[in-house]
């Protein structure tokens, strides 16, 4: 059939019964556009894509006569959905509605989350499953669409254009900046990994055991995170002794992009090195980190606040050990496998320095 003439027919439909012909032939009415349905036509889940998207029936027939698939449209950048609809309307002659292209390109956007969201409750369900804390394990299901995911080239564009969440990605990183080339550091790769992260809920101070509500994290969640950093350790030395490659024997950038690999993109080098100095309190004295989470939470002071006060009690453990803390983390099978942050070895040093300039000012005081 000529594609012209089909087209007419579409949009142009006579309500009488039958036309008189020239030879007494009878033409039968053309059907309205929007009731073309012919069954022996298989779409492969395009009419399901396109139902509520205003997508005429023909339209969609046109796409998988080209031989398009859901699969196929999922996977395509917009440019390349542009160049589709392009095609279609050059091939067929089939001019589209202007709601037709902003519905294909929604319709397609709308799938690739739904899909992203399954996959994303089927890993969580999956890196929970075998956790026996229940405590823990309530904390982070309680937190359902903390990790909604979105397209990936849109959640890329809106992060290029938030400088200032960018800004203070970077203050984060550079905070707890910290030389790791001799088991591979890679900061130029952080960086541009930086930018693609999915946001997440912020973290609230909770008492030990308590489960976070609504769209927080609880603290007994994010030392379980620590958790799971070292477990993806453990899987990342085995695959590398089964290579024959050399295996970190800390938190590098390799576990890191392992974590995402798997899944677990919830687990990024800048919130875990934010917070591992709360996590060796949580270490090296329980009883003194469920303390100050009490005193915090009764007061109702944010998680900023609680982090900074993290620093003392660590520095005071320093003092009674010689101030050597990279000694303290490294005897500790937990902490061993964290690199001490840079600000918490900055005030050890100058609690230090502080100390001897009190003791020498002591002793020149002293009466002889």
């Amino acid at each position: 059939m000529d594609p012209e003439a089909l087209s007419a027919t579409l949009f142009k439909w006579d309500p009488r019964g039958m036309v008189g012909g020239g030879g007494g032939a009878s033409l039968p009415a053309p059907l309205p556009p929007y009731s073309l349905r012919p069954r022996e036509l298989g779409l492969g889940g395009l009419e399901e894509l396109f139902q509520a998207y205003g997508i005429r029936y023909y339209t969609a027939a046109k796409i998988a006569e080209l031989g398009f698939t859901v699969s196929t449209l999922l996977d395509m950048k917009d440019e390349e959905l542009e160049d589709m609809i392009n095609s279609l309307s050059h091939i067929f002659r089939w001019e589209l509605l202007v709601g037709e292209r902003y519905g294909i390109k929604a319709a397609v956007r709308a799938e690739r989350r739904r899909v992203d969201d399954e996959m994303d409750s089927s890993r969580r369900r999956h890196l929970f499953s075998n956790d026996t804390h229940n405590n823990v394990v309530l904390d982070a299901l309680s937190q359902e669409g903390t990790w909604e995911a979105v397209a990936a080239g849109e959640m890329r564009k809106k992060q290029r254009k938030r400088n200032g969440s960018k800004k203070k990605q970077v203050m984060v990183m550079e905070e707890d900046h910290h030389d790791e080339t001799e088991e591979g550091g890679g900061e130029e790769e952080d960086n541009m990994e930086v930018s693609e992260r999915q946001r997440e809920h912020p973290f609230i101070v909770t008492e030990p055991g308590e489960v976070a509500r609504g769209k927080k994290n609880g603290l007994d969640y994010l030392f379980h995170l620590y958790e799971q950093c070292r477990e993806f350790l453990i899987q990342v030395q085995n695959i590398a002794k089964e290579r024959g490659e050399k295996c970190p024997t800390k938190v590098t950038n390799q576990v890191f992009r392992y974590a995402k690999k798997v899944g677990a993109s919830y687990i990024n080098k800048p919130k875990m090195r934010h917070y591992v100095h709360c996590y060796a309190l949580h270490c090296l004295d329980e009883e003194a980190s469920n303390a100050l989470r009490r005193v915090f939470k009764e007061r109702g002071e944010n998680v900023g606040a609680w982090r900074q006060a993290c620093y003392k009690p660590l520095v005071a453990t320093a003092a009674s050990q010689g101030w050597d803390i990279d000694a303290i983390f490294n005897a500790h099978p937990r902490l061993a496998i964290w690199y001490v942050p840079t600000k918490l070895r900055q005030l050890c040093h100058a609690e230090r320095n502080s100390a001897k300039a009190s003791t020498s000012a002591a002793v020149n005081h002293l009466p002889f």
